[in-house]
């Protein structure tokens, strides 16, 4: 069993759909940051390769054990959506962009990834960290940390689609077996 401490990356005040796009993170909220530094256990820190998650990673990791970057840990690639606002994409194809949200599972972005497809990604990279740290925290993105808490809670994509996940906000989850501990947890 592991004990997976997912932080949301800072905002990056963008509004539009950000995937692979490599935006930096606003870390102005220092006492934000000294908070959630704080609250987090003397565990190793590993992020995404994206700058958002890298800058927070480092601002968060005060004299833990850095990991090295994996890519395998970055947000949904919306493919040719990476960086359009949801109303351009609904004033373009209304039905594709309302099935990738409303039925999630199999539908994709044009050159992007599918829920289902995201999730095969990320689960197993979440196992091979699991398996090899007893207590990790993992700076990511909100749908690294959705598809893990869809593993915990049991629930469908629809469910685990309702729930918010703030930025520099903390999802505490057990492995084996799987459970949540706290959601969006802001310090």
């Amino acid at each position: 069993m592991s004990t997976l401490h997912l932080v949301r990356h800072g905002p990056t005040h963008a509004k539009t759909m950000v995937g692979w796009t490599d935006l930096p993170a606003d870390l102005g909220d220092t006492q934000a940051l000294t908070r959630l530094t704080q609250a987090l256990p003397d565990a190793p820190v590993i992020s995404s390769d994206l700058i958002r998650a890298t800058a927070t990673a480092d601002a968060i990791q005060h004299g833990r054990t850095r990991l090295p970057h994996d890519p395998r840990l970055r947000e949904m690639h919306f493919g040719a959506w990476e960086n359009r606002t949801w109303a351009a994409l609904d004033a373009e194809d209304p039905a594709h962009i309302r099935a990738f949200w409303e039925t999630p599972g199999d539908v994709a972005p044009p050159d992007g990834e599918s829920w289902n497809a995201f999730c095969a990604r990320v689960s197993p990279t979440i196992d091979d960290l699991a398996a090899s740290h007893p207590t990790l925290i993992i700076v990511c993105h909100f749908g690294v940390i959705l598809s893990q808490l869809q593993r915990a809670l049991q629930v469908t994509t629809t469910q685990v689609f309702a729930h918010k996940i703030d930025n520099l906000s903390v999802t505490t989850l057990q492995t084996g077996p799987w459970g949540a501990d706290q959601i969006n947890r802001s310090y």
